[in-house]
C-alpha cells in the first residue's frame, strides 16, 4: 500500500504546478495538483480511513462516525450541520457564484464479521433492540468513500482558483438499509439547504486499481427488502402431528420461490430473489410457532419488479396454505429505485477523466446493463438532482494476480474478505470526484 502513495508522490512532484485562474480546465494539470494535495494530506487520510474501518457502526447508529466527519469538515472551514435525517451530516463549502454541486458519501457499515486479517480489522459487535448481537464491518467499502469525501474537500479548498460555486458535502446514514437518503430529504435536506444543480458519488469495487466506470443511464438495479413471518403451532419435537411446523413452511417457500425467477420471469431479463436470513426455533426438540425469512429482490424494469413482488407474495401464501397454517405476515422493509445517471454528466465527466492521464475511465452506454447491486442514492435523483454515480477499482495488480494463481474469485463487496487497497482507491476516488466538480463548476 505504501508503494501506491510513493508512486503518487512522484507523479505529483513531477508536475504539481498550479493552473492559471479562469483558464479552461486542464484535466492533466488539475490531476497533478489534486494528487499533490492528497500526498501532502495522506498521513491524516490514512489514519482517518483506518479509524473508521476499525470502528464501524450500523445504519442510524453512526454517531461516532458522523461526529468524526463533522469535526474534520469544520476543521477545514466548512459550515457543518449535524443530525440531518438522524445521523446525517451536511457540510457546505462556498467559493463564489456558480452552481451548487452535491458530493455524497455513506456512513454505515454491515452486520457481519470481518475476516480480512488486517491489523486494523474490526472486531466491533452490536446488540440491537431485538436482543440479537452481530459483528459489524465496513465490508462494503464505505470507509474508503468517507476518506475520499474528506480528501475531495481538501483538494477543492487547495484548488479554489480553479472553480466557482458551492459544494454541498452530504454524509448519509443507513444506505445499507435503503432508508437514509429519504430520511435526510424528509428532514429538509433540499429546503433547509440549497438544492443542488448536480450530484456526484462513487463506489469502490474489486475492479483493478485505476479503473473508473462511467455508466450512462441505468447504473444499478431496483431493490426491495421483504420480511416474511410464517405462523405455525408449536409442539414437542417427538409429536410433530400436534404442530403446524413453520420451519417446513418456510423451507418450502425458500425452495419454491426460486421458480418465480427460473420459470415465470423471461430468461432474457434480469431479476434476482435472494433469501439472506432464515431464523426459527431455539433447540432441536421444540417445534417453534413461527419462522422468519428476510429477502432482497433485484430488478431493472418495473415489469420484472412487479413480477418478483407478486411471485413472492403468492408463493408465501401457497406455502402456508399447503401446511394448513394461518396466512404469513409479509412486510416491506424498504425499497430503492434504480440509480439512473444523467447522460450529459456522464459524457462530460468521462471526457475529463479520459484527458486527465491519472486513471483508466471506461464509458458504458445506456444500452449496456447496469450492475445488479442497489442503493438509495436514487432518492436524490428522484428529488430532482441530475447525478452521476461511478465505480472505482480498488484491487492492485499483484493481489489480483495472486487470486488468479490460486484459482480463487476476487472478494466482492459484502464479502468478509473484501479488502481493497485503500492507498490507491482513496486517491482515485478523490481525483474522480474533484475533477467532476471542476468540470461542472468552472472558475468565473
Amino acid at each position: 500500500m505504501k508503494l501506491a502513495i510513493a508512486a503518487l508522490a512522484a507523479l505529483a512532484a513531477a508536475g504539481a504546478a498550479t493552473v492559471s485562474r479562469a483558464a479552461p480546465l486542464d484535466p492533466a494539470a488539475a490531476t497533478k495538483a489534486i494528487d499533490a494535495v492528497t500526498v501532502k494530506n495522506w498521513p491524516e487520510l490514512d489514519a482517518l480511513y483506518k479509524d473508521i474501518h476499525n470502528h464501524p457502526e450500523l445504519g442510524h447508529h453512526e454517531l461516532r462516525t458522523a461526529a468524526l466527519l463533522a469535526a474534520k469538515m469544520r476543521a477545514l472551514g466548512l459550515t457543518v450541520t449535524e443530525h440531518v435525517g438522524g445521523t446525517g451530516v451536511v457540510a457546505i463549502l462556498k467559493n463564489g457564484p456558480g452552481p451548487i454541486v452535491m458530493v455524497r458519501t455513506e456512513l454505515d457499515a454491515l452486520p457481519m464479521e470481518e475476516k480480512t486479517g488486517l491489523p486494523y480489522a474490526s472486531r466491533v459487535q452490536f446488540t440491537g433492540e431485538d436482543g440479537r448481537t452481530t459483528f459489524v464491518a465496513h465490508s462494503c467499502g464505505h470507509d474508503n468513500h468517507m476518506a475520499w469525501w474528506v480528501g475531495t474537500a481538501e483538494a477543492l479548498i487547495a484548488l479554489k482558483s480553479q472553480w466557482s460555486g458551492t459544494v454541498m458535502f452530504i454524509a448519509q446514514p443507513a444506505e445499507e438499509t435503503v432508508g437514509g437518503a429519504s430520511g435526510m430529504i424528509a428532514d429538509g435536506l433540499f429546503t433547509r439547504f440549497p438544492k443542488p444543480d448536480f450530484g456526484f458519488a462513487a463506489h469502490v469495487s474489486n475492479l483493478p486499481v485505476g479503473v473508473v466506470i462511467v455508466k450512462d443511464g441505468g447504473y444499478n438495479s431496483n431493490a426491495d427488502a421483504i420480511d416474511i413471518v410464517f405462523k405455525g403451532r408449536g409442539a414437542h419435537g417427538s409429536i410433530p402431528s400436534a404442530s403446524i411446523d413453520p420451519i417446513v413452511e418456510a423451507a418450502h417457500f425458500v425452495t419454491d420461490v426460486q421458480t418465480v425467477v427460473s420459470r415465470q420471469k423471461d430468461a432474457g431479463t434480469f431479476g434476482v430473489i435472494t433469501v439472506g436470513a432464515f431464523q426459527a426455533g431455539t433447540v432441536g426438540n421444540i417445534i417453534p410457532d413461527h419462522a422468519e425469512v428476510k429477502l432482497t429482490l433485484r430488478s431493472f424494469t418495473p415489469e420484472v419488479r412487479k413480477l418478483l413482488l407478486d411471485g413472492v407474495t403468492r408463493t408465501a401464501n401457497a406455502a402456508a396454505a399447503m401446511a394448513d397454517a394461518p396466512p404469513p405476515v409479509i412486510t416491506s422493509e424498504g425499497s430503492a429505485a434504480a440509480v439512473v445517471n444523467d447522460h450529459d454528466l456522464a459524457v462530460k465527466i468521462e471526457a475529463t477523466l479520459a484527458a486527465s492521464g491519472g486513471d483508466k475511465p471506461q464509458f458504458l452506454p445506456a444500452s449496456a446493463p447496469g450492475i445488479s447491486a442497489s442503493e438509495d442514492y436514487s432518492e436524490f435523483i428522484i428529488a430532482g438532482v441530475p447525478s452521476l454515480y461511478m465505480t472505482v477499482g480498488g484491487y492492485d495488480a499483484a493481489t489480483l494476480a495472486d487470486y488468479k494463481a490460486k484459482g480463487e474469485p476476487v472478494p466482492t463487496n459484502h464479502s468478509p474478505f473484501f479488502a481493497p487497497d485503500h492507498s490507491a482507491a482513496i486517491p482515485t476516488g478523490t481525483r474522480t470526484l474533484t475533477l467532476a466538480v471542476l468540470t461542472v463548476a468552472p472558475a468565473k
